[in-house]
Protein backbone atom coordinates (compact mmCIF):
# COMPACT_ATOMS: atom_id res chain seq x y z
CA UNK A 1 0.00 0.00 0.00
CA UNK A 2 1.31 3.47 -0.59
CA UNK A 3 1.55 5.71 2.33
CA UNK A 4 -1.27 8.00 1.20
CA UNK A 5 -3.35 4.82 1.92
CA UNK A 6 -2.14 4.44 5.60
CA UNK A 7 -5.37 5.46 7.30
CA UNK A 8 -7.58 4.19 4.68
CA UNK A 9 -6.24 0.78 4.38
CA UNK A 10 -6.49 0.76 8.69
CA UNK A 11 -10.29 1.28 8.44
CA UNK A 12 -10.99 -1.03 5.28
CA UNK A 13 -9.86 -3.70 7.56
CA UNK A 14 -12.19 -3.31 9.73
CA UNK A 15 -14.94 -6.13 10.05
CA UNK A 16 -16.80 -6.05 12.98
CA UNK A 17 -17.39 -3.12 15.25
CA UNK A 18 -18.27 -2.48 18.62
CA UNK A 19 -18.98 0.82 20.29
CA UNK A 20 -17.10 0.64 24.18
CA UNK A 21 -17.76 2.68 27.16
CA UNK A 22 -20.62 5.24 27.88
CA UNK A 23 -20.19 7.50 24.89
CA UNK A 24 -22.93 10.13 25.97
CA UNK A 25 -23.37 10.93 29.67
CA UNK A 26 -25.20 12.79 31.99
CA UNK A 27 -23.61 16.64 32.74
CA UNK A 28 -23.15 19.67 30.33
CA UNK A 29 -19.96 21.88 30.72
CA UNK A 30 -20.95 24.90 28.57
CA UNK A 31 -17.67 27.34 26.69
CA UNK A 32 -16.91 30.05 28.86
CA UNK A 33 -15.66 33.17 28.01
CA UNK A 34 -12.35 35.06 28.81
CA UNK A 35 -13.44 36.87 31.46
CA UNK A 36 -15.10 34.09 33.10
CA UNK A 37 -12.12 31.88 32.80
CA UNK A 38 -10.22 34.69 34.67
CA UNK A 39 -12.46 34.82 37.18
CA UNK A 40 -12.09 31.00 38.11
CA UNK A 41 -8.73 31.45 39.35
CA UNK A 42 -10.36 33.05 42.42
CA UNK A 43 -11.88 30.20 43.11
CA UNK A 44 -9.33 27.75 44.76
CA UNK A 45 -10.73 27.89 47.32
CA UNK A 46 -14.22 26.96 47.15
CA UNK A 47 -15.12 23.58 48.68
CA UNK A 48 -12.49 21.50 50.21
CA UNK A 49 -9.59 23.14 50.77
CA UNK A 50 -7.08 22.72 48.15
CA UNK A 51 -3.67 20.56 47.81
CA UNK A 52 -0.83 22.52 47.74
CA UNK A 53 2.43 20.53 45.76
CA UNK A 54 5.47 22.49 45.91
CA UNK A 55 7.34 21.30 42.30
CA UNK A 56 10.90 22.26 41.51
CA UNK A 57 13.81 23.09 43.29
CA UNK A 58 13.82 26.65 43.05
CA UNK A 59 9.95 27.08 43.88
CA UNK A 60 7.90 27.44 46.93
CA UNK A 61 5.24 28.77 47.88
CA UNK A 62 4.60 31.25 50.83
CA UNK A 63 1.11 30.12 53.28
CA UNK A 64 -0.10 33.35 51.96
CA UNK A 65 0.43 33.14 48.24
CA UNK A 66 -1.65 29.71 48.03
CA UNK A 67 -4.74 31.74 49.24
CA UNK A 68 -3.98 33.81 46.11
CA UNK A 69 -5.31 33.50 42.43
CA UNK A 70 -3.59 30.86 40.12
CA UNK A 71 -1.84 32.07 36.74
CA UNK A 72 -4.39 29.19 35.57
CA UNK A 73 -7.36 27.37 36.06
CA UNK A 74 -8.17 24.41 34.21
CA UNK A 75 -11.62 23.09 34.25
CA UNK A 76 -12.22 18.86 33.55
CA UNK A 77 -15.52 18.60 32.66
CA UNK A 78 -18.55 17.07 30.18
CA UNK A 79 -19.00 19.60 27.16
CA UNK A 80 -20.37 19.63 23.99
CA UNK A 81 -18.19 20.52 20.83
CA UNK A 82 -19.11 21.63 17.74
CA UNK A 83 -17.28 19.81 15.06
CA UNK A 84 -19.75 20.67 12.64
CA UNK A 85 -23.07 22.06 12.77
CA UNK A 86 -24.75 18.47 12.23
CA UNK A 87 -22.26 16.90 13.98
CA UNK A 88 -21.74 17.65 17.68
CA UNK A 89 -20.25 14.94 19.96
CA UNK A 90 -20.36 15.33 23.71
CA UNK A 91 -16.92 14.21 25.33
CA UNK A 92 -14.39 15.53 28.47
CA UNK A 93 -13.16 18.70 27.83
CA UNK A 94 -10.85 21.56 29.53
CA UNK A 95 -12.53 24.67 30.50
CA UNK A 96 -16.04 23.75 28.10
CA UNK A 97 -13.93 23.32 25.07
CA UNK A 98 -11.67 21.58 22.78
CA UNK A 99 -8.53 21.67 22.47
CA UNK A 100 -7.97 23.34 26.03
CA UNK A 101 -6.58 26.64 26.23
CA UNK A 102 -3.38 27.53 24.78
CA UNK A 103 -0.69 28.15 27.86
CA UNK A 104 2.05 30.15 27.14
CA UNK A 105 4.31 29.74 29.95
CA UNK A 106 7.79 31.38 30.09
CA UNK A 107 10.86 29.42 30.46
CA UNK A 108 12.21 30.16 33.65
CA UNK A 109 9.45 31.93 35.40
CA UNK A 110 7.36 29.96 37.69
CA UNK A 111 3.64 28.82 37.64
CA UNK A 112 0.50 28.19 39.54
CA UNK A 113 -2.22 25.75 38.29
CA UNK A 114 -5.07 25.42 39.80
CA UNK A 115 -6.91 22.12 38.58
CA UNK A 116 -10.83 21.60 38.92
CA UNK A 117 -12.22 18.22 38.12
CA UNK A 118 -15.42 18.34 37.78
CA UNK A 119 -16.56 14.82 36.10
CA UNK A 120 -17.12 12.04 38.89
CA UNK A 121 -13.86 10.00 37.76
CA UNK A 122 -10.43 11.01 39.24
CA UNK A 123 -8.07 12.25 36.88
CA UNK A 124 -4.43 12.39 36.17
CA UNK A 125 -3.46 15.69 34.14
CA UNK A 126 -0.17 14.78 32.33
CA UNK A 127 2.49 17.66 31.47
CA UNK A 128 3.98 16.13 28.29
CA UNK A 129 7.42 16.62 27.72
CA UNK A 130 8.45 18.72 30.44
CA UNK A 131 10.91 17.86 33.06
CA UNK A 132 8.78 17.75 36.10
CA UNK A 133 8.80 16.03 39.54
CA UNK A 134 6.66 13.39 39.86
CA UNK A 135 4.27 14.82 42.10
CA UNK A 136 3.32 17.07 39.28
CA UNK A 137 4.08 14.90 36.24
CA UNK A 138 0.13 13.85 36.17
CA UNK A 139 0.93 9.91 35.90
CA UNK A 140 -0.23 7.66 38.40
CA UNK A 141 2.47 4.85 37.71
CA UNK A 142 5.11 7.54 39.02
CA UNK A 143 3.48 8.20 41.77
CA UNK A 144 1.34 11.66 40.61
CA UNK A 145 -1.74 12.29 43.08
CA UNK A 146 -5.66 11.94 40.93
CA UNK A 147 -7.56 15.11 40.90
CA UNK A 148 -10.07 13.52 42.67
CA UNK A 149 -13.63 13.63 41.77
CA UNK A 150 -15.69 17.03 42.25
CA UNK A 151 -12.10 18.04 43.82
CA UNK A 152 -8.92 20.44 42.65
CA UNK A 153 -5.60 20.43 43.30
CA UNK A 154 -3.23 23.27 42.99
CA UNK A 155 0.34 22.92 41.56
CA UNK A 156 3.12 24.60 41.10
CA UNK A 157 5.71 24.57 38.80
CA UNK A 158 8.95 26.09 36.63
CA UNK A 159 8.40 25.05 33.25
CA UNK A 160 10.77 23.39 31.21
CA UNK A 161 12.16 22.94 28.35
CA UNK A 162 11.57 25.54 26.11
CA UNK A 163 9.39 24.71 23.09
CA UNK A 164 6.03 23.29 21.81
CA UNK A 165 4.25 21.16 24.68
CA UNK A 166 1.38 20.18 25.20
CA UNK A 167 -0.90 18.53 28.81
CA UNK A 168 -3.42 15.65 28.62
CA UNK A 169 -5.36 13.35 30.63
CA UNK A 170 -3.17 10.37 31.82
CA UNK A 171 -5.94 7.96 33.03
CA UNK A 172 -6.42 4.20 31.80
CA UNK A 173 -9.35 3.90 29.56
CA UNK A 174 -8.86 0.02 28.91
CA UNK A 175 -12.43 -0.54 26.70
CA UNK A 176 -13.51 2.58 27.63
CA UNK A 177 -13.89 4.92 24.86
CA UNK A 178 -15.09 7.66 27.23
CA UNK A 179 -11.66 7.91 29.06
CA UNK A 180 -8.39 8.64 28.48
CA UNK A 181 -7.27 10.64 25.27
CA UNK A 182 -10.38 9.14 23.27
CA UNK A 183 -12.17 11.98 25.32
CA UNK A 184 -11.09 15.77 24.37
CA UNK A 185 -8.65 16.26 27.46
CA UNK A 186 -5.95 17.50 25.30
CA UNK A 187 -4.14 20.99 25.15
CA UNK A 188 -1.19 22.64 23.73
CA UNK A 189 1.48 24.67 26.23
CA UNK A 190 4.12 27.09 24.47
CA UNK A 191 7.00 27.58 26.81
CA UNK A 192 8.86 30.45 25.58
CA UNK A 193 12.45 30.91 25.06
CA UNK A 194 14.14 33.65 27.17
CA UNK A 195 15.09 34.81 23.30
CA UNK A 196 13.28 34.22 20.10
CA UNK A 197 14.82 33.89 16.90
CA UNK A 198 12.03 35.66 15.58
CA UNK A 199 12.44 34.16 11.71
CA UNK A 200 8.73 34.40 11.38
CA UNK A 201 6.17 36.84 10.77
CA UNK A 202 3.25 34.80 12.91
CA UNK A 203 2.41 31.26 14.75
CA UNK A 204 -0.44 29.73 14.06
CA UNK A 205 -1.21 26.33 16.98
CA UNK A 206 -3.25 23.12 15.18
CA UNK A 207 -4.09 20.27 17.28
CA UNK A 208 -4.95 17.54 15.32
CA UNK A 209 -7.64 14.80 16.60
CA UNK A 210 -10.09 12.09 15.74
CA UNK A 211 -13.44 11.53 17.56
CA UNK A 212 -16.32 8.99 17.22
CA UNK A 213 -14.04 6.27 18.30
CA UNK A 214 -15.21 2.46 17.87
CA UNK A 215 -13.38 -1.11 18.15
CA UNK A 216 -13.24 -2.99 15.70
CA UNK A 217 -11.22 -6.53 14.66
CA UNK A 218 -8.30 -5.25 12.78
CA UNK A 219 -4.73 -6.74 10.70
CA UNK A 220 -1.96 -5.47 9.75
CA UNK A 221 -0.61 -1.78 9.92
CA UNK A 222 0.89 -0.09 6.82
CA UNK A 223 3.84 1.54 7.47
CA UNK A 224 5.81 2.32 4.55
CA UNK A 225 5.99 5.95 4.99
CA UNK A 226 9.19 5.57 7.30
CA UNK A 227 12.73 5.33 6.45
CA UNK A 228 14.84 3.34 6.67
CA UNK A 229 12.75 0.83 6.38
CA UNK A 230 15.32 -2.27 6.58
CA UNK A 231 13.11 -5.21 9.09
CA UNK A 232 15.05 -7.57 11.36
CA UNK A 233 14.46 -10.71 10.12
CA UNK A 234 14.78 -12.21 13.30
CA UNK A 235 12.50 -10.02 14.80
CA UNK A 236 10.12 -10.66 11.97
CA UNK A 237 10.23 -14.26 11.98
CA UNK A 238 9.65 -14.10 15.91
CA UNK A 239 6.57 -11.82 15.21
CA UNK A 240 5.20 -13.60 12.57
CA UNK A 241 5.39 -17.12 13.70
CA UNK A 242 3.62 -15.81 16.96
CA UNK A 243 0.76 -14.16 15.27
CA UNK A 244 0.34 -17.08 12.82
CA UNK A 245 0.05 -19.87 15.95
CA UNK A 246 -2.50 -17.47 17.51
CA UNK A 247 -4.71 -16.98 14.23
CA UNK A 248 -4.26 -21.12 14.17
CA UNK A 249 -5.50 -21.62 16.94
CA UNK A 250 -8.88 -19.75 16.41
CA UNK A 251 -7.88 -16.41 17.75
CA UNK A 252 -9.40 -13.37 15.61
CA UNK A 253 -7.32 -10.08 15.31
CA UNK A 254 -7.31 -8.18 18.47
CA UNK A 255 -9.22 -5.08 19.00
CA UNK A 256 -8.31 -1.86 17.23
CA UNK A 257 -9.91 1.45 17.51
CA UNK A 258 -11.30 3.37 14.77
CA UNK A 259 -12.64 6.60 14.43
CA UNK A 260 -15.41 8.50 12.49
CA UNK A 261 -14.82 11.88 12.74
CA UNK A 262 -11.80 14.21 12.68
CA UNK A 263 -10.98 17.85 13.31
CA UNK A 264 -8.15 20.37 13.62
CA UNK A 265 -8.45 22.62 16.63
CA UNK A 266 -12.18 20.97 17.13
CA UNK A 267 -13.67 21.60 13.91
CA UNK A 268 -14.03 19.48 11.04
CA UNK A 269 -12.54 20.47 7.08
CA UNK A 270 -14.80 23.36 6.19
CA UNK A 271 -17.01 24.19 9.31
CA UNK A 272 -13.69 26.28 11.24
CA UNK A 273 -12.07 29.68 10.58
CA UNK A 274 -9.39 29.73 7.94
CA UNK A 275 -6.04 30.39 8.17
CA UNK A 276 -6.07 33.31 6.54
CA UNK A 277 -2.35 34.66 5.37
CA UNK A 278 -0.98 37.43 3.05
CA UNK A 279 1.47 36.10 0.64
CA UNK A 280 5.44 36.49 1.48
CA UNK A 281 4.16 35.55 5.02
CA UNK A 282 6.49 33.08 6.82
CA UNK A 283 4.04 31.64 9.14
CA UNK A 284 5.38 29.27 11.93
CA UNK A 285 3.42 26.30 12.71
CA UNK A 286 3.02 24.51 16.20
CA UNK A 287 1.18 21.23 15.14
CA UNK A 288 0.57 18.82 17.97
CA UNK A 289 -0.82 14.96 17.44
CA UNK A 290 -3.59 14.69 20.53
CA UNK A 291 -4.79 11.32 19.34
CA UNK A 292 -5.33 8.65 21.24
CA UNK A 293 -3.96 6.35 18.81
CA UNK A 294 -3.71 7.67 15.40
CA UNK A 295 -0.82 8.44 13.08
CA UNK A 296 -1.06 11.68 10.79
CA UNK A 297 0.25 13.12 7.86
CA UNK A 298 -0.38 16.98 6.60
CA UNK A 299 0.34 18.20 3.18
CA UNK A 300 -0.55 21.80 1.87
CA UNK A 301 -0.40 21.68 -1.78
CA UNK A 302 2.22 24.16 -3.43
CA UNK A 303 3.51 24.59 -0.40
CA UNK A 304 6.51 22.93 1.77
CA UNK A 305 7.06 23.23 5.76
CA UNK A 306 10.80 23.92 6.89
CA UNK A 307 11.00 21.75 9.93
CA UNK A 308 12.73 23.44 13.16
CA UNK A 309 11.55 21.42 15.63
CA UNK A 310 11.01 18.36 17.34
CA UNK A 311 8.39 17.60 19.99
CA UNK A 312 9.55 20.80 20.71
CA UNK A 313 13.41 20.79 20.42
CA UNK A 314 15.53 22.52 17.68
CA UNK A 315 16.75 20.37 15.24
CA UNK A 316 20.07 20.58 14.22
CA UNK A 317 19.12 20.77 10.62
CA UNK A 318 16.03 22.34 9.77
CA UNK A 319 14.88 20.78 6.31
CA UNK A 320 12.39 21.65 3.31
CA UNK A 321 9.92 18.62 3.31
CA UNK A 322 6.23 18.32 1.41
CA UNK A 323 4.57 16.25 3.93
CA UNK A 324 4.66 15.56 7.60
CA UNK A 325 4.11 12.80 9.88
CA UNK A 326 3.40 12.68 13.60
CA UNK A 327 3.04 9.73 15.99
CA UNK A 328 0.79 9.85 18.28
CA UNK A 329 1.66 12.80 20.43
CA UNK A 330 4.14 14.11 18.02
CA UNK A 331 4.89 17.58 17.77
CA UNK A 332 6.53 19.66 15.09
CA UNK A 333 6.69 23.44 15.24
CA UNK A 334 7.46 23.95 10.91
CA UNK A 335 7.96 27.41 8.85
CA UNK A 336 5.53 27.43 5.82
CA UNK A 337 6.30 30.09 3.10
CA UNK A 338 3.38 31.69 1.56
CA UNK A 339 4.49 31.44 -2.02
CA UNK A 340 1.53 29.97 -3.71
CA UNK A 341 -1.49 32.00 -3.77
CA UNK A 342 -5.21 30.42 -3.84
CA UNK A 343 -7.28 28.59 -1.37
CA UNK A 344 -5.87 25.91 -0.33
CA UNK A 345 -6.73 22.48 1.96
CA UNK A 346 -4.03 21.63 4.61
CA UNK A 347 -5.07 18.10 5.01
CA UNK A 348 -4.02 14.17 6.17
CA UNK A 349 -2.85 12.59 2.64
CA UNK A 350 -5.56 9.76 3.27
CA UNK A 351 -8.69 10.83 1.46
CA UNK A 352 -11.35 9.08 3.98
CA UNK A 353 -9.92 10.75 7.22
CA UNK A 354 -9.43 14.05 5.05
CA UNK A 355 -13.13 13.97 3.91
CA UNK A 356 -14.39 13.10 7.11
CA UNK A 357 -12.62 16.50 8.91
CA UNK A 358 -8.99 16.24 8.69
CA UNK A 359 -8.08 19.42 7.47
CA UNK A 360 -8.31 23.01 7.36
CA UNK A 361 -8.46 25.72 4.75
CA UNK A 362 -5.88 28.34 4.10
CA UNK A 363 -6.72 31.20 2.63
CA UNK A 364 -4.65 33.72 0.95
CA UNK A 365 -6.08 38.01 1.17
CA UNK A 366 -7.71 38.55 -1.85
CA UNK A 367 -8.82 35.04 -3.15
CA UNK A 368 -11.96 32.90 -3.03
CA UNK A 369 -13.63 30.19 -4.40
CA UNK A 370 -13.62 26.89 -3.23
CA UNK A 371 -10.81 24.77 -1.14
CA UNK A 372 -8.39 22.90 -3.55
CA UNK A 373 -6.66 19.99 -3.13
CA UNK A 374 -3.85 18.16 -5.38
CA UNK A 375 -2.38 15.24 -3.55
CA UNK A 376 2.06 15.66 -2.91
CA UNK A 377 3.93 12.67 -5.05
CA UNK A 378 5.42 10.39 -2.08
CA UNK A 379 7.12 10.98 0.55
CA UNK A 380 8.89 9.07 3.33
CA UNK A 381 9.56 10.26 6.64
CA UNK A 382 12.86 10.17 8.01
CA UNK A 383 14.81 11.58 11.24
CA UNK A 384 17.86 11.04 9.54
CA UNK A 385 16.81 14.52 7.17
CA UNK A 386 16.84 16.74 10.41
CA UNK A 387 20.31 15.72 11.71
CA UNK A 388 23.39 17.65 11.59
CA UNK A 389 25.51 15.58 9.28
CA UNK A 390 28.75 16.86 10.60
CA UNK A 391 27.55 15.92 14.50
CA UNK A 392 29.87 13.93 16.22
CA UNK A 393 28.63 10.51 17.10
CA UNK A 394 27.10 10.19 20.32
CA UNK A 395 28.92 9.76 23.50
CA UNK A 396 29.19 5.91 24.78
CA UNK A 397 26.74 5.34 27.13
CA UNK A 398 27.58 4.25 31.02
CA UNK A 399 25.20 1.36 30.07
CA UNK A 400 22.67 -0.23 27.49
CA UNK A 401 19.36 -1.34 28.55
CA UNK A 402 18.10 -4.10 25.99
CA UNK A 403 13.89 -3.68 25.46
CA UNK A 404 12.12 -6.33 23.29
CA UNK A 405 8.33 -4.97 22.60
CA UNK A 406 5.95 -8.20 21.98
CA UNK A 407 2.39 -8.69 20.84
CA UNK A 408 -0.03 -11.41 22.67
CA UNK A 409 -2.87 -11.28 19.58
CA UNK A 410 -6.36 -10.81 21.04
CA UNK A 411 -4.99 -12.16 24.58
CA UNK A 412 -7.19 -10.16 26.94
CA UNK A 413 -10.71 -10.46 26.05
CA UNK A 414 -9.98 -10.05 22.79
CA UNK A 415 -7.62 -7.70 23.21
CA UNK A 416 -4.28 -7.36 22.38
CA UNK A 417 -1.78 -7.62 24.73
CA UNK A 418 1.70 -5.85 24.99
CA UNK A 419 4.61 -7.05 27.02
CA UNK A 420 8.45 -5.26 27.34
CA UNK A 421 11.08 -8.31 27.72
CA UNK A 422 8.11 -10.68 27.90
CA UNK A 423 6.12 -9.22 31.12
CA UNK A 424 3.18 -6.82 30.64
CA UNK A 425 2.99 -4.18 32.68
CA UNK A 426 0.89 -4.61 36.22
CA UNK A 427 -1.22 -1.76 36.97
CA UNK A 428 -1.79 -3.13 40.06
CA UNK A 429 1.86 -3.38 41.55
CA UNK A 430 3.45 -0.69 39.68
CA UNK A 431 7.04 -2.33 40.10
CA UNK A 432 9.85 -0.26 38.81
CA UNK A 433 11.50 -2.88 35.90
CA UNK A 434 14.91 -0.79 35.65
CA UNK A 435 17.35 0.87 38.31
CA UNK A 436 19.08 3.61 37.58
CA UNK A 437 21.51 5.67 38.48
CA UNK A 438 21.61 9.76 38.92
CA UNK A 439 23.64 11.83 36.60
CA UNK A 440 24.57 8.72 34.25
CA UNK A 441 23.55 8.38 30.51
CA UNK A 442 22.02 5.38 29.47
CA UNK A 443 21.20 3.91 25.64
CA UNK A 444 17.92 2.30 25.41
CA UNK A 445 17.82 -0.36 22.80
CA UNK A 446 14.41 -0.86 22.05
CA UNK A 447 13.50 -3.96 19.67
CA UNK A 448 10.09 -4.24 18.50
CA UNK A 449 8.91 -7.70 17.96
CA UNK A 450 5.54 -6.99 16.54
CA UNK A 451 4.80 -5.48 12.79
CA UNK A 452 2.71 -2.52 14.46
CA UNK A 453 4.17 1.43 14.57
CA UNK A 454 4.90 2.02 18.15
CA UNK A 455 5.48 5.91 19.24
CA UNK A 456 7.34 5.45 22.28
CA UNK A 457 7.63 8.15 25.25
CA UNK A 458 9.77 8.86 27.82
CA UNK A 459 8.37 11.16 30.79
CA UNK A 460 10.19 13.48 32.35
CA UNK A 461 13.33 13.55 29.90
CA UNK A 462 14.55 14.33 26.54
CA UNK A 463 16.62 11.49 24.70
CA UNK A 464 18.44 11.75 21.09
CA UNK A 465 17.75 9.34 18.87
CA UNK A 466 21.77 8.01 18.24
CA UNK A 467 20.48 4.58 15.79
CA UNK A 468 17.66 3.42 13.55
CA UNK A 469 17.33 0.35 12.04
CA UNK A 470 20.78 -0.12 12.38
CA UNK A 471 21.72 3.33 10.52
CA UNK A 472 23.42 6.14 12.74
CA UNK A 473 21.81 9.33 13.95
CA UNK A 474 22.80 12.28 15.91
CA UNK A 475 21.57 15.64 17.37
CA UNK A 476 17.65 14.71 16.94
CA UNK A 477 16.22 15.47 20.46
CA UNK A 478 12.18 14.06 21.03
CA UNK A 479 10.61 12.97 23.52
CA UNK A 480 8.17 10.69 21.39
CA UNK A 481 9.99 8.61 18.01
CA UNK A 482 8.11 6.21 15.79
CA UNK A 483 9.68 2.72 15.92
CA UNK A 484 8.94 0.57 13.07
CA UNK A 485 7.52 -2.76 12.81
CA UNK A 486 10.48 -5.32 13.36
CA UNK A 487 13.18 -2.52 13.96
CA UNK A 488 15.45 -1.45 16.51
CA UNK A 489 15.79 1.61 17.52
CA UNK A 490 18.77 3.27 19.99
CA UNK A 491 17.56 6.46 21.66
CA UNK A 492 20.18 8.21 24.48
CA UNK A 493 19.45 10.42 27.69
CA UNK A 494 20.60 11.11 30.77
CA UNK A 495 19.20 10.20 34.08
CA UNK A 496 19.24 13.85 35.37
CA UNK A 497 15.03 13.35 36.93
CA UNK A 498 14.75 11.67 40.65
CA UNK A 499 12.12 9.16 41.08
CA UNK A 500 10.47 7.35 38.90
CA UNK A 501 10.05 7.86 35.27
CA UNK A 502 7.45 6.01 33.12
CA UNK A 503 8.65 4.75 29.13
CA UNK A 504 5.34 3.12 26.66
CA UNK A 505 3.97 3.36 23.84
CA UNK A 506 1.71 6.70 23.36
CA UNK A 507 -0.83 4.21 21.75
CA UNK A 508 -3.58 4.47 24.23
CA UNK A 509 -4.91 0.98 23.19
CA UNK A 510 -1.47 -0.70 23.74
CA UNK A 511 -0.57 1.06 26.85
CA UNK A 512 -3.56 0.33 28.70
CA UNK A 513 -3.26 -3.24 27.73
CA UNK A 514 0.76 -3.55 29.24
CA UNK A 515 3.29 -1.65 27.09
CA UNK A 516 4.86 0.49 29.74
CA UNK A 517 7.79 -0.08 31.85
CA UNK A 518 8.93 1.97 34.97
CA UNK A 519 12.37 3.40 35.65
CA UNK A 520 13.70 4.14 39.06
CA UNK A 521 16.76 6.62 39.53
CA UNK A 522 18.28 7.30 42.42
Amino acid sequence: ASSQEYQRRRRLRCTTHYTGGAYLRTGLAMPIDRREFLKLGGLALAGAMPELLQAGDALALRPAESHGHADYTLRIGRSLVELAPDHIVSTRTYNGRFPGPLLRLKQGRPVVVDIHNDTDTPEQLHWHGQFLPTAVDGAAEEGTPYIPARGMRRIAFMPGPAGLRFYHTHLHAGADLDLGQYSGLVGPVYIEPQQESGAWDREVFLTLKEFDPFFSKGGDMAMDFLRPDERDPALQRRGEKTMKASLAGGAPHGYEVGYQTFSINGRMLGHGEPIRVRAGERVLLHIVNGSATEIRSLALPGHTFTVVALDGNPVPHPAAVPVLWLGTAERISAIVEMVHPGVWILGDLADDDRTRGMGIVVEYAGYGGKPQWIKPPPFQWDYRRFASPDAPSPATPDETLELTFAKRNAALHGFNQWTVNGQPFDMQAMQPAFRLQYGKRYRLRMHNASDDIHPMHLHRHSFEITRIAGQPVAGVMKDVAMLGGYQSMDVDFTADQRGLSLLHCHMQLHMDFGFMALFDCA
